[in-house]
């Protein structure tokens, strides 16, 4: 068993730490189905896992080190350590590479302050067979919370992360695709927009917050305003259901164009 003194475990608890991933182009990916999509793409450095993990996921811990509960906890950060943690390569696609392969269907998340929306949406674009993630600043990717959220499809589709104004983004986007901007006071509803055709071409889904919605110059900006329609008496959806809603509203009508 690993101490909680050895340099391998000390570096890859600096991880759950921002800067950190940023500086050494790792993160830590935790549980189960992470650490199984990322030993699959052939992610994974190295990985650590308590001796109840070994019992359990022989097929996954073959090469992992053995550390205690308590430093397995350090590792995490989630309110329900796993006890099984992978190191993994940090991929960070530039958005120049993602739009030069011609995307049809973007998720752009603006300003983004929550992880586990994070980590939510990245699963349901990539159930919705979006071509890549596109965060504009915000909280990353690659914090515990929304690697664990994202319950391993991180490791199945790009995540870019700009630092670019989102007005600037905007304008690279639209380039390519056509940017659809999701706030509750559009004027036009998603269904009027999956029965007139818009919907059936390359298209970029611009989300912001849960709190504040997008700002202002990226609603100005955008080709088009929308809204989901709210055909009960809740007061709105909140962010992830709204994504999965728009995603594969534009899933369903390129593959019915087809």
């Amino acid at each position: 068993m690993l101490s909680s003194t050895n340099a391998r475990l000390v570096a890859a608890r600096r991880l759950t730490r921002r800067s950190a991933r940023r500086d050494t182009g790792r993160f830590l990916a935790e549980g189960a189905q992470a650490v199984r999509e990322a030993l699959a793409a052939g992610a994974v450095l190295e990985s650590f896992a308590t001796a109840e993990a070994l019992a359990r996921h022989p097929e996954l811990t073959a090469d992992a080190a053995e550390v205690s509960p308590r430093d397995a906890a350090s590792l995490s950060e989630t309110v329900t350590p796993q006890g099984l943690v992978a190191v993994c390569r940090l991929e960070q696609p530039a958005l120049s590479t993602v739009l030069d392969r011609a995307p049809t269907l973007l998720a752009v998340l603006v300003e983004p302050a929550e992880p586990g929306n994070v980590g939510a949406i990245i699963r349901t674009a990539d159930a919705a067979g979006a071509d890549a993630v596109v965060l504009v600043g915000g909280v990353d990717a690659y914090n515990g919370k929304a690697v664990r959220a994202s319950a391993g499809s991180l490791f199945h589709l790009p995540v870019v992360h700009v630092t670019d104004p989102p007005a600037d983004v905007l304008v690279s986007l639209a380039t390519r695709v056509a940017t659809l901007a999701t706030t509750g006071d559009a004027k036009v509803d998603l269904d009027t927009l999956a029965e007139d055709g818009t919907l059936d071409g390359p298209t970029a889904w611009l989300f912001g917050t849960e709190a504040h919605g997008l700002p202002r110059d990226v609603l100005a900006r955008a080709a088009q305003t929308v809204r989901v329609p709210i055909h009960g008496r809740a007061e709105s959806l909140n962010l992830a259901a709204a994504a999965a809603i728009c995603l594969y509203a534009s899933a369903r009508a390129q593959r019915r164009s087809r």
